[in-house]
Formats: structure tokens, C-alpha cells, sequence
């Protein structure tokens, strides 16, 4: 297994990154990143910042396992607002190949205006599905042609609502450019909270042969008289971690396990708790450079 981190320190323009930053990558015990470099319009990027990007990360011994999709809207059934989102990602997908980075991360958006994450009645319609599935689609041949995995992440707000609904998409799909990205959270229901081993297992027994990497992000019941799921640090909630890291390794031993949802001070404790759960596991945690085969 390979270690991420995201957020945190990480800038929001690729420039900003430091070889500093590198080396507070790597003392926090972890060997890649997922940063979405916000700042950078991937329409405008210049490659040559992309390349020296690459160059810096390096010359730190810090991988790029993902960068982002940049969240756009993907469902919409507005033709003209969809072409752009679709254009969007294609150029995130080139700009991340010229990074080097092995993967970027993007969501379904939402029509909800709020936000890409947020609710709306119009997600969860079967309309939003077929337009997800043409988006994705039209993203498959660019994924190919920079090298780079596009991995859908799901949530229980946006259109892939559940493991099933994502697992269709991905079917209809039938890219092997085009997979899962697996966050640890975003399913988990009041149903599920007080047993996120059962839930995590159920969800990779589904949807397995789409993951390719996976977020690791904890999740907690908080005492509202409103039902409220929040998500957050690594070690803090009831995640089932243990399970996360063995279901993902079975999968492929090559695979990134990227934290999230914790803070800069927060990530050297939650590099310690990784090492200590892939220790306990016998999971051996591969190094930039490592092969997988020598984790057998």
C-alpha cells in the first residue's frame, strides 16, 4: 500500500509548492499527495510550470497520486454548461499528465448552486444519470491519452448515491480509464455509523473491481435532535480503518491510501496511526520507487 496526504499545507497554485513542503510530506510518514491546485485553470496552465511541478515533486521523492477534475457539473442536462464541464476535465486530465500525477479525483457536481457536494432533488434523477455516464464517456479517450486514471468520487448527496448507482455508472462506462475513487465517508448512513467495517465491506464486495485508490476520512454521529453525519479527522470518529486497509491492499498492493479531512497539525498523528494500522495488518507500506511485488 502507498500513503497520501491532501489539503493541509499543500498551496493552492502549483508554483507555491516548496521542496519544505516535500519534506513535510515525507517526515509525516507519507509518500504522496492529492492537491487540487485551485489556482490553476487547466484551460491556461502552462506546461512548462506543470513539468517543473513534476521536477520539484521528484527531486523530494513525494508522488502525485492525484490531482482534480476541478468539480465540475457533469450531471447537468443544460448541453452548453455540459460541453464546458466535459472540456474542463479533459484539460485536467492532460495538465495532471503533464504533472506526472497518476490519477485525478472529480466528483459528479450537483445542480444544487451552492456547491458540487451539495443536495438537490435533480441529482437523484435518472435523467442526471445518463448525463453523467455521457460526461464520463466523452473523458475516457483523454484519461487514455495522458496516462492518467479519472476517478469518480461519490457521495450520498450527489448522483452516485449509493455503491449500486456508482457501480452502474461505472459499468455503463466500461473504461478501464475511468474508475472509483473509494472515500471511506461518504456512504456511511445513520444505519451504517455504528458498524463502518460491515458497511466498508459491502461496498467494496460492489464496487471492487472499480476501485483504484481510496480516501481516508473518519465520521461521526453528533448529538443533534437533527440526524447529523460529520466527517473529519482521521483516528477521531468510528472507521473502521482496519478494514479500509485490508480490503484495499487485497485489491492491489500498488493502490494509494490518501488522508483527508485533518488538519496540518493534525497529520503527523495521523501518518503514525496509518503505519501503526498497516503494522498490525502486516500491510507493508510501499515507498516511491518501491514495487508492489515486494510487498508479497
Amino acid at each position: 500500500m502507498r500513503l497520501g496526504m491532501s489539503g493541509c499545507f499543500l498551496p493552492a497554485d502549483m508554483n507555491d509548492l516548496t521542496p519544505e513542503m516535500c519534506r513535510r510530506v515525507r517526515d509525516a510518514g507519507f509518500s504522496g499527495i492529492f492537491t487540487r491546485f485551485r489556482d490553476n485553470d487547466p484551460l491556461t496552465a502552462r506546461r512548462e510550470d506543470a513539468e517543473r511541478l513534476k521536477a520539484l515533486l521528484a527531486d523530494g521523492g513525494v508522488a502525485l497520486f492525484q490531482t482534480t477534475g476541478y468539480w465540475q457539473n457533469l450531471v447537468t442536462s443544460d448541453e452548453t454548461a455540459r460541453a464546458q464541464s466535459v472540456r474542463v476535465v479533459q484539460a485536467a486530465l492532460q495538465l495532471a499528465g503533464w504533472m506526472g500525477a497518476r490519477g485525478i479525483d472529480t466528483g459528479p457536481g450537483s445542480m444544487n448552486p451552492a456547491g458540487p457536494w451539495f443536495p438537490h432533488p435533480d441529482n437523484w434523477t435518472a435523467r442526471a444519470e445518463h448525463q453523467l455516464v455521457r460526461s464520463l464517456k466523452e473523458c475516457a479517450k483523454a484519461a487514455e491519452d495522458a496516462g492518467v486514471l479519472l476517478s469518480l468520487e461519490s457521495h450520498s448527496l450527489v448522483t452516485p448515491r449509493t455503491p449500486e448507482i456508482a457501480a452502474r455508472i461505472l459499468d455503463a462506462v466500461d473504461s478501464p480509464w475511468v474508475r472509483c475513487d473509494y472515500d471511506s465517508a461518504n456512504w456511511i448512513t445513520l444505519e451504517t455509523i455504528y458498524d463502518t467495517g460491515g458497511a466498508l465491506n459491502a461496498h467494496f464486495d460492489r464496487l471492487g473491481r472499480h476501485i483504484c485508490s481510496a480516501h481516508a476520512k473518519d465520521i461521526w454521529v453528533e448529538n443533534r435532535l437533527a440526524i447529523h453525519l460529520q466527517d473529519g479527522c482521521p483516528g477521531k470518529g468510528l472507521m473502521d480503518f482496519a478494514t479500509l486497509f485490508s480490503r484495499l491492499e487485497a485489491l492491489d498492493p500498488d493502490y494509494p491510501l490518501i488522508a483527508e479531512g485533518n488538519s496540518s497539525e493534525e497529520l503527523p498523528e495521523v501518518g503514525a496511526l496509518f503505519h501503526r494500522i498497516a503494522g498490525e495488518r502486516g500491510i507493508r507500506i510501499l515507498d516511491v520507487g518501491d514495487k508492489p511485488e515486494a510487498a508479497r
